[in-house]
This record gives structure tokens, C-alpha cells and sequence, in this order.
């Protein structure tokens, strides 16, 4: 590994206070994707209104992957602008994160001191406000002073929060690797639990909903699966027509789906499908544990996954029955356990769907950890040798290949949540026509909401084409930095 990391101090007018927002980060490229060997950095400045040269300096740390720290090191802005720059001989996400320096300690009195001391200013107080000795005696122990006095418990002020700013960029990319290898019998794993789920009728059950979203049906929906049923909303636009079809997966957690996700989209002209992950009529919030990731999760035949896997097909498989779809376009799209899923859904049935849409997909990635990554959602506890086995057969990478159609992937540098190297992982994966929607500033979509415009733009733009009949045709460049 040869990495250099060096910090450079320019001279400049301008300065600041301590301020995150008074603080400016400028990459050296702006799509913030390089080659390996190439400099990665960022010129710290500072805001054209700042007068003032900030007080404290600023520490950083550098960490690929979200794991190794390959540097840090402490800079202030009261000479000019700082550099920070390094170089790296391998691909590679890079984090940045930019905190105030400790402030010294201030020596602090011992309660006995603190006591003393407040004993003293009552004393005075007394003398110069007699009023105020009646006050104290009926309040003996309070203290006046901040320092709790002996005999008193005092909750102390939260530390405050340090953090400037979290910065990611790219080294190479499209070179990014899973972390093990696809299990040799995972195809023929799969290729049997598809065959279990055939053989199961679906015997759809439709109960229509009252929605206010004019010109549409809205119905929830139940469909038979393996040991367990698919749930979720049907909407479907009123007038006679075939429709090009839209089913959506849902992201994590146990709620009540939004009918107004597919009747929106029914309004555009989509026939739509919204999967819930759950065993659980869509309008029900309960009946599922929070921690359903846990759940038989030491073995491939009884972790949650598989039948949530199963389930998402059979919704998929549904769709592409019903009388109002053209028969021509159905895009599977879903954000983070709803990119999962829709990955792993396409994996399992190429040739059944003409795109694949998807923003900060989870679950890839499983053994991560074991490589020295920054693992994701759900974070399978892989120093466990059975759980590090069993995730491998829900691990998106593994299903990516199989994926047979043009495919839009949403990544964010600094997501916390779904890992840009988990994310890339899988995306490299992709045998078909494929395009990267990076979002150098975004951390998990829940988190940073305003950051979420390149995934947002460009997954409208291609719904738009595929809904009047048109053909995504992905842009491969945008992983080069072009």
C-alpha cells in the first residue's frame, strides 16, 4: 500500500470563525471520483463573509472504506486556506471528517473547594441582602456556584459536538470488490427455493381502498408465498388502457406502507405495485419484531430474508398477470432495504422486467467487517463463522450478476447507513448496461434529504422515458468522473 498524505497551507485573506457553515470544502475534482495514484483532496476556505480568523484549529482523519485510518492529522485557517491531500495504489472509498480542536480543560474546584467557595459568597450575599438569608436557609443545599457542591449530584452539559463536516470521494471505482466470494452452490440454492414458491397457487385476494387521488383504483393486495403471504397496494389508473408497470420495494423497518406512493404514480399513468417486506396487510404497523433482521439468521433455510426474497418475487410475478400491464415495460425500483430487495429480486428473474432503479441499496456487502469495511444495513454479525456463511446467500452481490437489464444505482460517498463501498460492491457486479448516480455530499437519503437530487433527478427523467414507451439507456462514463 503506498499512501501520502500531506497538508499544505496557502495564504489568503480571508478568514473565520469556527463555524461549520463559515467553512468551505473544494475538491480537486468536482465529481470527487479519481484513478488510482491520482490526488484525492479538498482546499479548505472560508465563506466570503467571514472577517475574523477562527479561534480554535481543526483536526481530520482519513479512512477507507469507512475502516483503516490511512491519516490525520490538525490544521487552522488563521494563515490562509488548507490543503489536504493524499494518494492511494488501490480502488477505494475515501472519508474525510474535519472536527474542532479539543479546547483546554479548565482546572475545576473539588466538591469540597466548591462548597467552600459557595459557603463564602452566601456569606456575602447575606451581608449586603439580608433577604436573601432566608432564602438560603430554607435551601441549604443548593449550590450557587456550577461545580456541584459536596453532597449534590449535578447532571452535567453534554459535550459539544465537534464534527465540521464529512467528506467522501472515489478512487477507482468501478474496481471495487465484495468482500468474499459467491458461495459455489448459490444458483442451485436459489433455483430451489424459486422452484418451491411455483408450486405454491397464488390465489390472489384484492380489497379495494378509498383513496383522494382522482382517476385512480387503489386496492390492497394478498398473495400466497412460501410458508408466508405478499402484501401491499395495487393502483392501477381508471381508464381503459394497458399500462406500463411499476412495482416498488419498501425500505427498512416494520410501518404502515403509503398508499399514496402508487396512486401517485397510477395518476401518471403507471400501473403500480407497492410490496410490503412484511407478512403484514399493508395499513398495519405491528405484529413484526424490529430486530426481524436477528431472526433465524445463523442459517440459510431460516433467515427472515428468505421468505422476504420469495415474497418480493411472487409480488413481481403477480404484476406481470394483470390484465392492465402492456405487456412491454415494468421497472423494478426501491431505496435502501427496497434497493436490496429490488436487486435481488432482478437477480432471481431476468428477463422478467426492462429496468432496474434503485438508491443506496442495504444489505450488500454481508462480510464487510471481516475485510476491515464499514458494514450495512443490517449489519449481519459475521464474526459469527454461521452467520458470516448464511448471509452470503442474501447477499445482493451475489444476485447481481443475473440482472439482465439497464440499471440506474444511486450511491452516496458518505452514507452511514448502505456503505458507498457496500453499494459499489454490487453495482460492479451488473453485467448489463448499467449507470452510477454518485451523490458526493449525501449521506443515507433519511439523513440527508437535500443531497438526494442526482438520484431524484435522474430516476424522474428515466421513469418519464420508460412511461411513454421508451428505452433507458444508461450513461457508463459517470463512473470514469466524465
Amino acid at each position: 500500500m503506498n499512501i501520502r498524505l500531506v497538508l499544505l497551507l496557502a495564504a489568503a485573506a480571508a478568514a473565520s470563525s469556527a463555524s461549520a457553515a463559515d467553512l468551505t470544502f473544494t475538491p480537486l475534482k468536482a465529481s470527487d471520483i479519481y484513478a488510482v495514484g491520482e490526488p484525492v483532496g479538498w482546499t479548505v476556505g472560508l465563506q466570503p463573509w467571514v472577517a475574523t480568523p477562527p479561534a480554535s484549529s481543526f483536526t481530520y482523519t482519513v479512512k477507507t472504506n469507512g475502516g483503516e485510518t490511512v491519516g490525520n492529522g490538525e490544521f487552522d485557517l488563521s494563515k490562509g486556506s488548507a490543503a489536504i491531500r493524499l494518494t492511494l495504489d488501490h480502488p477505494a472509498m475515501v472519508y474525510l471528517t474535519v472536527d474542532r480542536a479539543a479546547a483546554a480543560q479548565v482546572p475545576q474546584p473539588t466538591s469540597a473547594e466548591a462548597t467552600e467557595i459557595d459557603a463564602g459568597l452566601k456569606a456575602v450575599l447575606s451581608k449586603n441582602d439580608p433577604g436573601l438569608k432566608a432564602v438560603f436557609d430554607k435551601y441549604p443545599d443548593y449550590c450557587l456556584i456550577r461545580q456541584a457542591c459536596a453532597g449534590e449530584s449535578r447532571n452535567t452539559a453534554p459535550a459539544p459536538d465537534t464534527r465540521v463536516a464529512t467528506l467522501g470521494a472515489a478512487v477507482a471505482p468501478g474496481e471495487i470488490q465484495p468482500s468474499a466470494p459467491r458461495p459455489a452452490d448459490f444458483d442451485s440454492f436459489w433455483a430451489g427455493q424459486l422452484a418451491l414458491l411455483k408450486k405454491v397457487p397464488v390465489h390472489p385476494v384484492l380489497v379495494p381502498v378509498a383513496t383522494s387521488v382522482p382517476g385512480v383504483r387503489l386496492y390492497m393486495f394478498q398473495l400466497d408465498s412460501v410458508g408466508s403471504h405478499a402484501h401491499g397496494y395495487l393502483a392501477v389508473p381508471a381508464r381503459k388502457s394497458k399500462f406500463p408497470a411499476m412495482v416498488v420495494y419498501q425500505w427498512a423497518g416494520v410501518y404502515a406502507l403509503l398508499p399514496s406512493i402508487c396512486a401517485n404514480r397510477a395518476a401518471e399513468g403507471w400501473l403500480c405495485v407497492d410490496v410490503s417486506s412484511h407478512d403484514l396487510p399493508p395499513d398495519q404497523a405491528t405484529g413484526v419484531p424490529s430486530t426481524y433482521p436477528e431472526i433465524g439468521n445463523s442459517s440459510r433455510e431460516t433467515s427472515y430474508f428468505l421468505d422476504m426474497y420469495l415474497r418480493d418475487t411472487r409480488a413481481l410475478d403477480w404484476a406481470r398477470t394483470l390484465r392492465e400491464w402492456n405487456r412491454k415495460t415494468l421497472v423494478i425500483t426501491g431505496t435502501s432495504m427496497g434497493g436490496q430487495q429490488s436487486l435481488v429480486t432482478a437477480g432471481l428473474n431476468p428477463g422478467k422486467y426492462s429496468a432496474v432503479v434503485v438508491n443506496e441499496p442495504s444489505g450488500n456487502d454481508t462480510n464487510a467487517a471481516l475485510n476491515g469495511r464499514m458494514p450495512a444495513y443490517p449489519d449481519w454479525p459475521v464474526s459469527d463463522p454461521k452467520v458470516a456463511e448464511a448471509s452470503r446467500y442474501f447477499d445482493p452481490v451475489n444476485f447481481a450478476p443475473h440482472i439482465n437489464a439497464p440499471a440506474l444505482v444511486a450511491v452516496g460517498f458518505i452514507d452511514s447507513v448502505c456503505p458507498p463501498s457496500s453499494v459499489l460492491s454490487a453495482f460492479n457486479q451488473i453485467r448489463a448496461p448499467k449507470e452510477l448516480a454518485p451523490m458526493p455530499e449525501s449521506d443515507h437519503n433519511n439523513l440527508t434529504p437535500d443531497k438526494q437530487a442526482a438520484f431524484l433527478t435522474r430516476s424522474e427523467e428515466i421513469f418519464a422515458v420508460l412511461l411513454h414507451g421508451g428505452r433507458f439507456v444508461p450513461n457508463p462514463s459517470v463512473i470514469a468522473g466524465q
